[in-house]
């Protein structure tokens, strides 16, 4: 790959981004691309756009891969990449292909790994709440138990960027509200398909979870990720609304489409331990958005860097590495998805805070930060080809398999 500085489309020159980010890191700039090294945006699809351009940052020069989707244009759609059920991993470019994707990135911060619980299997399962064509896949967990850096103040883990059935993105918080009821009670649903859930609760795990272990659920608590398993559990399956089996540690394996195991800790695992087999269990379950009444077609968590123009105040500006990003212009008629390179020379990347200054110069209006370091990814096709290429350079020297990504699909 040839790596250039370029100036940005739109009439936003490289020497605008350069000088605002020098006065957020206080750092000496490289000064603008000179005239010859513009570059025009290439046309990836109908609506769809990809560039590339170089970023002096406070700790060495960045590169930026962009695409520019244009969600005004009917042929184009956003939607959920992911590898089939929520726990479970796979490569962006391998996700983008098997559902004919003309480009996508990364999505988000995901349950990578369990050294704090030795034999507990890492799930592979997003952090935060996910939407695929329109069907809820998961809830979020648990602030305590999210992967990934600390969250600005007065985010957490159930804000989401995602695109409605309006076809306009925006960012939002999506909380679950769901009930378990039985002949005896009604109980609150404490989680949906997640690697964790909250102390003292019940989650519900539908065919959408997978094969996985459901033990990580039962480990960790609110606050503290690394803390003990608990022993006091107990799962129930339901099948067409009743009891079919009972068993004191959350199994394995795949669940059935109509099968709802049911998964308690603590006192949610005594409320459980009250069913017999063959007692009705009635399980609903939803998505409530903090902000938006209209339906989300495809949604994902991460967090919030950039509101109305505006940073996030209390974003890091000292911790550079490499970013995903995506943002939202033209009031949520277009999106921006970013991905740095992860190429030796540029892996210094960007802090949070000089990703939201990136996004504004941009365009963006709001911005979300995805999953980063050697998650970072972004393909796309060339015209006329059938398959998606790698345009960045992950950091770890390979596609990292990732739980979900942003697909962008277009038609003729």
């Amino acid at each position: 790959m040839t790596h250039r500085q370029v100036r940005f489309v739109a009439g936003r020159s490289a020497l605008t981004l350069l000088t605002a980010l020098g006065t957020l890191a206080g750092a000496a700039l490289l000064g603008a691309a000179p005239a010859g090294a513009v570059q025009e945006p290439a046309r990836i699809a109908a609506g769809v756009e990809y560039e590339q351009f170089d970023i002096p940052a406070a700790k060495g020069t960045a590169h930026a891969h962009v695409l520019t989707v244009d969600l005004l244009d009917p042929r184009v759609r956003v939607d959920l990449l992911y590898p089939g059920a929520v726990a479970a991993r796979a490569t962006v470019s391998t996700m983008a292909d098997a559902t004919g994707a003309v480009a996508g990135v990364n999505g988000d911060f995901f349950n990578i790994t369990e050294t704090q619980h030795p034999g507990v299997q890492a799930t592979g399962a997003s952090v935060g709440p996910a939407i695929a064509k329109g069907h809820v896949l998961k809830a979020a967990v648990p602030h305590g138990q999210r992967f990934g850096p600390a969250l600005p103040p007065g985010t957490s883990t159930r804000d989401v960027i995602g695109v409605g059935v309006d076809r306009r993105a925006r960012m939002d918080g999506l909380s679950l509200v769901g009930s378990v009821r039985t002949p005896e009670e009604r109980l609150p649903l404490g989680g949906l398909n997640q690697y964790a859930l909250p102390v003292g609760s019940v989650g519900a795990f539908t065919a959408d979870w997978g094969s996985a272990s459901r033990v990580r659920a039962t480990c960790g608590t609110d606050t503290e990720r690394a803390a003990p398993c608990s022993t006091d559990t107990y799962e129930v399956t339901v099948r067409d609304g009743r009891v079919v089996s009972a068993a004191d540690r959350p199994g394995s394996g795949p669940i059935a489409a109509g099968t709802t195991v049911l998964v308690g800790r603590e006192a949610g695992a005594q409320h459980l331990r009250k069913l017999s087999t063959g007692e009705t269990v009635t399980v609903r379950h939803r998505l409530v958005p903090s902000v938006s009444k209209i339906p989300y077609r495809f949604a994902l968590g991460g967090y919030p860097v950039l509101r109305d123009g505006r940073p996030l105040p209390g974003l890091d500006d000292t911790t550079s590495a490499v970013r995903t990003a995506a943002g939202i212009t033209d009031g949520g008629r277009r999106l921006l998805l970013l991905a740095l390179d992860g190429a030796p020379e540029y892996r210094t990347g960007l802090t949070i805070a000089e990703v939201a200054e990136v996004m504004r110069e941009l365009g963006a209006a709001h911005a979300f930060s995805l999953d980063g370091g050697g998650s970072t990814t972004l393909v796309a096709r060339e015209p006329g080809t059938s398959a998606v290429a790698v345009r960045n350079h992950p950091s770890g020297g390979a596609e990292r398999p990732v739980p979900n990504g942003i697909g962008v699909f277009t038609t003729p």
